[in-house]
């Protein structure tokens, strides 16, 4: 179950990343709209699907009990909202490298790398403060089931995504 829901994961991530217009720039359509809010609008249901492809390998693999549903799923949607914002700093440091990657200066290559790391620092944070808020809701080992997963998801979904993303050129 879990893997073939990953690779529909894995999948969505490669359309994303296909998509996107990474080391190009934006181009006027014939109605006058920019190429790159087609695709940001894009990206934007793909991220939308992929939270609910990951929330139903979530609810399909943790098997709570209706009490323990009742308190998990609101603390998750916040978890997920908060993630959210930080994913949406994630994909916009992407964006900028993607804008500048041709004419990329140390101190942009630098900038980005620290922003990278932030958003690791963020997602990080994050985990550690809703590890006790879930293990409020349920078990030890449901609370580590539930990181464990979400961390293999999003580990799936950065491999994905480094996998496309161009190397910095010295």
């Amino acid at each position: 179950m879990i893997s073939k829901s990953l690779l529909s994961i894995s999948m969505a991530t490669i359309v994303i990343l296909t998509t996107s217009s990474l080391g190009q720039n934006s181009s006027q359509t014939p109605s006058g709209n920019s190429a790159q809010s087609t695709t940001d609008q894009d990206i934007d249901l793909l991220r939308k699907d992929i939270r609910s492809q990951k929330k139903q390998i979530i609810a399909a693999n943790l098997q709570l009990t209706d009490n323990e549903a009742e308190k998990f799923w609101p603390l998750y949607d916040q978890y997920t909202a908060e993630l959210v914002k930080i994913n949406d700093a994630k994909y916009a440091a992407l964006k900028e490298y993607a804008a500048s990657y041709n004419t990329l200066t140390d101190d942009q290559a630098t900038s980005l790398m620290r922003k990278a790391i932030e958003v690791d620092q963020a997602a990080a944070q994050l985990r550690l403060k809703y590890m006790p808020i879930f293990g409020k809701v349920i078990s030890g080992k449901k609370t580590a089931l539930f990181f464990q997963m979400d961390r293999r998801l999003v580990a799936l979904i950065d491999v994905q995504l480094a996998s496309q993303v161009p190397l910095v050129q010295p």
